[in-house]
């Protein structure tokens, strides 16, 4: 995004606030705004951030005036949105002209997320099971039509890559048990029966650990 000293910039869907706080260290809190619909998300990132203006709301209606910001960002969060291009729409309204509206979605339409070990579990055991590679803004040419229907200028996108070590299967399985967002909501719907049966697929796969997985995003921005 180009962010300096001074500027002013939104992190949409913030979440608990990992990107809020990046750019809160790079701007100052004063400088930062942030929105997510999830309570509990909006209370952990207030409380990760004090001095920084969270709120509850969504991406299609957000909560700041024409040209409040000089970037916007949504970080991970576009194939979540009720309506993507309305989304991004909507920050690109939020933002001053000439400055930039980003986005960043995993690769979903190519399986390379970092959920696809599990998803690839799941097609194994379903091979009906929908998974995440339909989802809007989950390729390199389908996010870049979301910010150019979104009436963004000048867009383009890269490619990121990242590796992380996971030392055990344990700390790599425990977060998809708590049912949050599409790969936590299909292991629920398996229940206990079918979410051993996924573990003992993934165990397989993946062995005891440590393992490392590389999963890749897109990265799009284009100007307001």
């Amino acid at each position: 995004l180009e962010v300096s000293a001074g500027q002013r910039v939104a992190d949409v869907g913030c979440g608990p606030g990992a990107l809020t706080g990046v750019l809160v260290e790079r701007l100052g809190s004063d400088r930062v705004a942030a929105v997510d619909p999830s309570p509990p998300f909006v209370e952990a990132c207030r409380e990760r951030h004090p001095g920084a203006d969270v709120r509850l709301g969504t991406a299609e209606d957000l909560p700041w005036e024409d040209d409040a910001f000089d970037a916007a960002a949504a970080c991970l969060v576009v194939h979540f949105m009720t309506d993507p291009v309305r989304g991004v729409a909507e920050m690109r309204r939020v933002v001053r002209e000439g400055g930039w509206v980003g986005a960043t979605v995993w690769d979903l339409a190519g399986n390379r997320a970092p959920m696809h070990p599990l998803w690839d579990a799941v097609a194994e055991l379903d091979a009906d099971h929908p998974g995440e590679r339909d989802f809007q803004g989950g390729s390199r040419d389908s996010l870049v039509a979301v910010l150019d229907k979104a009436g963004l200028r000048d867009v383009e996108a890269v490619e990121l890559a990242v590796t992380i070590t996971h030392p055990t299967f344990e700390e790599w399985w425990e977060p998809y048990l708590h049912g949050v967002g599409p790969a936590g909501e299909a292991v629920a719907a398996l229940g206990p029966d079918g979410r051993a049966r996924l573990e003992e697929v993934l165990r397989r796969r993946l062995g005891d650990g440590p393992f490392d997985l590389t999963a890749t995003a897109y990265a799009a921005r284009g100007r307001a």
